[in-house]
């Protein structure tokens, strides 16, 4: 009988660089029902067989209670201790969370706080996403309302590769850099909310 592990990698159909698709929840059902998240993801723990072959990534849903709604592997584990991780190194997140939010200008209160925020949602970085090697600058301050939309706008780039359109926010221009299909050259780079700040340093350069 196949262990849950097994059924995993099964339905996820990692190639040969250990990278899969993003499964949703929704498929385990019938052979897979097994995996189903009834504690959490017990089986793709840091200490499960699965983790410490690959690295389990995982994407909460805003809509449902910030339930794991879907999981991927993105690469082999290829040590016990692998450096990949969605961490950020503590002197980062006390100076970014002094910061106001590069969308709505709020500071830190006692009602809210100042969430620290990956630029590049796909965290497929290996550089950033290592606490030993990543930079201030790799990081961004958004209050909990600006996080949680643009959490559910990269979720939206993440199942169509079409980025989002910064004229839907009053913007003259879609983009800085390329156009609305996400390459994997480019990345995020020119999508207002990878970078607020440098969108609009952009913008006044093209005036």
């Amino acid at each position: 009988m196949a262990t849950q592990q097994e059924l995993f990698i099964e339905l996820a159909k990692p190639d040969k660089h250990g990278i899969s698709r993003w499964v949703d929840t929704s498929e385990f059902v019938g052979k897979y029902s097994s995996l189903e998240l009834l504690n959490g993801l017990s089986w793709g723990r840091k200490s499960s067989t699965l983790a410490k072959k690959y690295i389990v990534e995982k994407d909460k849903s805003i809509t449902s209670g910030n339930k794991i709604d879907r999981i991927r592997l993105n690469g082999f584990n290829n040590s016990t201790t692998s450096t990949h991780t969605q961490s950020i190194r503590s002197d980062i997140k006390k100076e970014i969370a002094k910061q106001r939010c590069v969308v709505l200008g709020t500071k830190r209160s006692c009602d809210h706080k100042t969430e620290v925020d990956h630029k590049d949602d796909r965290k497929n970085d290996a550089r950033v996403m290592n606490t030993a090697t990543q930079k201030i600058e790799d990081f961004q301050p958004l209050s909990k309302p600006a996080n949680d939309a643009k959490r559910q706008f990269c979720k939206e780039c993440k199942e169509t590769n079409l980025r989002y359109d910064a004229k839907l926010l009053g913007y003259p221009i879609s983009f800085t850099k390329g156009d609305s299909d996400y390459t994997e050259e480019l990345g995020c780079n020119g999508c207002f909310w990878y970078d607020p700040i440098a969108f609009r340093e952009a913008l006044k350069q093209k005036d």
